[in-house]
């Protein structure tokens, strides 16, 4: 007779990192899984309007670069970017009114991973992070990995108040701000000129980073251009500047980069090597043969985007309840409406996806107290027919109109 003898008890594996445990998935990113059914007309994505990328001119520039220099192009590259890309981004920085040289940039594979960089070389756990409120979701994803407590700085329409910012630095000691001035996600709105100078001069008598998110910047509609926050005297020394083709190029190939004093710019790099080496090389060459062409390529996809922007605008009166308020951004991807005080949009959700139409709901966007009234709709993805539908589809889901 053979005894069996029991299997050793098998110990369990060690737990995920605390912050893995705490840190949530985007609820963008959950919403755009639910409503990925094509009958549904999605305002929810921050997603460019695929039929409006220039597949023949980004696919020349890479036909060129692959039959030209394939040797160079499938190799692997420095970590700092190849050298013609960071030439053609600060030529084009420096055109809009920032003297920048190349060695100022570091390429990155998104401005998303620039913000996961910083988040290395400047952060501690428990370290200050103040942000906007509402604030970039992915922002909060960031900092909340790195282990910051992150605090929201009061503002209202035109973006932080300098006064409040102030009095938080002074208390709270943080080691960075970060924002999105020019056309914000995911408000839409614009800092104004002064107040960007007010900022940059807290920064520079408390002695604070900050970090100027502009991936929208080049999505103006109308009105005039407002200087960065990191062209200011003060702030020099203070004020990392984030880039991105992704909403003006294509955002699959994930092209951002970073622009920051020398020491933190180098450790920036220091955390890309460990990270991932460097970003695609064939991208980076292809990209910087289609700089040539991007400004004619902008100006197309700007037109259409304005379009697409007042029929949404002419549309909301209708959709949104008696007593709604909305903005109306000059340029970027995103508008921003609050409903009246009763409304909570995170429970409406529902409602309005079985009208095959979907939002953003404005909580997870606040890194306070959250206004649980508001909501971020999309602009750019949909044509002027489909959004006249998708609001008509909305304003049936809140309420029956």
């Amino acid at each position: 007779m053979t005894v069996t003898e029991p299997a050793p008890p098998r110990a369990p594996v060690p737990p995920l990192a605390a912050r893995a445990r705490t840190v949530g998935g985007s609820p963008v990113r959950d919403i755009l899984a639910v409503t990925a059914r094509p009958e549904v007309i999605n305002f929810a994505g921050g997603l460019p309007a695929p039929e409006l990328f220039d597949r023949e001119g980004i696919a020349a520039a890479f036909r060129e670069v692959l039959e030209e220099t394939p040797h160079r192009a499938l190799q692997y590259s420095t970590t700092e970017g190849e050298p013609a890309l960071r030439a053609g981004l600060a030529a084009r920085v420096t055109d809009r009114g920032l003297p920048t040289t190349p060695d100022d940039l570091l390429v990155t594979t998104g401005s998303q991973q620039a913000l996961s960089l910083l988040a290395t070389a400047l952060l501690e756990p428990g370290d200050t992070v103040l942000v906007e409120d509402p604030c970039y979701l992915a922002a909060l994803q960031v900092f909340g990995l790195a282990g910051a407590r992150v605090l929201p700085v009061p503002g209202d329409e035109d973006g932080v108040d300098p006064a409040a910012l102030e009095e938080l630095v002074l208390r709270e000691r943080p080691k960075l701000l970060y924002l999105v001035p020019t056309f914000q996600n995911p408000t839409g709105r614009t800092m104004p000129a002064a107040r960007r100078a007010a900022v940059a001069s807290v920064a520079a008598r408390a002695g604070l980073w900050v970090v100027e998110d502009d991936p929208y910047g080049e999505l103006r509609y109308d009105g005039a251009p407002v200087p960065w926050i990191a062209a200011h005297p003060d702030a020099a020394d203070r004020v990392v500047l984030l880039g991105s083709l992704s909403k003006v190029m294509a955002p699959g190939l994930r092209l951002g980069w970073l622009r920051a004093p020398a020491e933190l710019r180098r450790a920036c790099a220091v955390a890309k090597q460990a990270a991932d080496l460097h970003t695609p090389t064939v991208n980076q060459l292809a990209a910087a043969r289609y700089l040539d062409v991007l400004d004619t390529h902008v100006e197309k996809v700007r037109a259409v985007y304005g379009e697409r922007r007042d029929a949404m605008l002419a549309g909301l009166a209708d959709a949104l309840p008696p007593g709604s308020t909305w903005n109306r951004p000059e340029g970027g991807m995103f508008l921003w409406a609050r409903l009246p005080g009763a409304y909570d949009t995170t429970v409406l959700l529902r409602q309005v996806v079985e009208q095959d139409v979907a939002y953003v709901p404005g909580a997870p966007f606040y890194a306070g107290e959250p206004d649980r009234s508001t909501l971020r709709l999309c602009f750019v993805t949909q044509t002027v027919e489909e959004i006249g539908e998708g609001l008509r589809r909305l304003g049936r889901g809140l309420g029956g109109r």
